[in-house]
């Protein structure tokens, strides 16, 4: 069975900020991470295409327990439905393009946008950290705090409260989607808000 290919961008992350534009593509030979519209429920062929032709991607799953009539079974899911994320330098996307069940790249006012490099690795590293990561309705506001033990350290987002715990939600302000990830509440501190002044 196929499992999708999870990568890591091999640069240096900023700090996490919640951007109310996303960035457009500069023309750069750097790569940058961008995000492509498939078509409905063709985001795992999709990655295997991308793997054949051996394009740095990203798709993000999550385990989900489906209840059949004679049998319970856990199943990777995709948590952003309809995306794949690739890696790679703006003009050389024709071989994304020219995939079979590719539709498009996201842009942004008719231009190609970007995906922070510190988003893709906040969810990533969630992914594959074994932690619980489920979808969440999107989200931008909120008690910002900081992980501050375990493997999401200095991973950044908005703490919600459901059921009695609590979860870390990040997003992808570009796709207008975010996940959660369940937290420790003594594992987080919250991160002052801009133009916070400290006290003495």
């Amino acid at each position: 069975m196929f499992s999708p290919r999870i990568e890591t961008p091999q640069t240096s992350f900023a700090p996490v900020t919640t951007l109310s534009v996303p960035a457009l593509a500069p023309a750069t030979s750097e790569p940058k991470w961008h995000a492509i519209c498939v078509c409905p429920r063709q985001e795992k062929r999709v990655a295997q295409l991308l793997e054949a032709r051996r394009i740095s991607y990203f798709l993000p799953l999550y385990s989900s327990l489906r209840q059949w009539k004679d049998r319970r079974k856990r199943i990777d899911m995709v948590l952003f439905p309809g995306y794949v994320f690739v890696n790679i330098v703006w003009q050389e996307r024709l071989p994304v393009l020219t995939l079979a069940a590719v539709v498009r790249f996201v842009n942004f006012q008719g231009r190609p946008a970007v995906v922070p490099d510190h988003e893709i690795k906040a969810i990533s590293v969630g992914s594959a950290s074994g932690i619980d990561v489920q979808p969440h309705p999107y989200l931008r506001k909120g008690q910002r705090v900081r992980v501050i033990v375990g493997p999401l350290t200095d991973v950044e987002g908005i703490l919600v409260r459901r059921n009695g715990r609590c979860r870390l939600v990040l997003s992808v302000d570009l796709l207008m989607r975010s996940v959660s990830l369940e937290v420790d509440e003594c594992d987080v501190m919250p991160v002052p808000s801009p133009g916070t002044r400290r006290s003495l």
